[in-house]
């Protein structure tokens, strides 16, 4: 089995000893993606909804994989009336696959985190 590391190229990845995904075959493990791009996150949770999407994306196309290749999603939000909102953002990326999926209400360590989302997939 081989054991791969995808940077996103954050600098915060060195600092807090992590990777954006770790693909072990079959296996890809996406950590918990923020909204923020650049070093700059919207104050809208559904701009951040769609940029964790976005970056979860990449990292799965890094590590040969893609959002169809996703059995579980967990989304952590920080107010639950949120959930209205990111849920059709959820169901867009997951149209037809229909991953096993939670969603968490609870604080993030960044304040203007309003949305994060990890997923595991597995490659075909």
């Amino acid at each position: 089995m081989t054991r791969r590391l995808i940077s996103s190229g954050s600098s915060f990845e060195e600092v807090a000893g992590y990777s954006r995904a770790v693909q072990q075959d079959p296996w890809v493990f996406v950590s918990g993606t923020s909204g923020f791009k650049d070093g700059q996150i919207a104050d809208d949770v559904l701009a951040q909804a769609e940029q964790c999407i976005a970056t979860i994306a990449a990292a799965l196309e890094q590590a040969g994989s893609s959002l169809a290749d996703v059995v579980r999603v967990k989304a952590y939000i920080t107010e639950a009336s949120f959930f209205e909102t990111i849920a059709p953002v959820l169901g867009k990326a997951f149209k037809g696959i229909r991953p096993a999926n939670t969603t968490i209400v609870c604080g993030l360590v960044d304040p203007r985190m309003k949305v994060e989302i990890e997923v595991t997939a597995l490659k075909q």
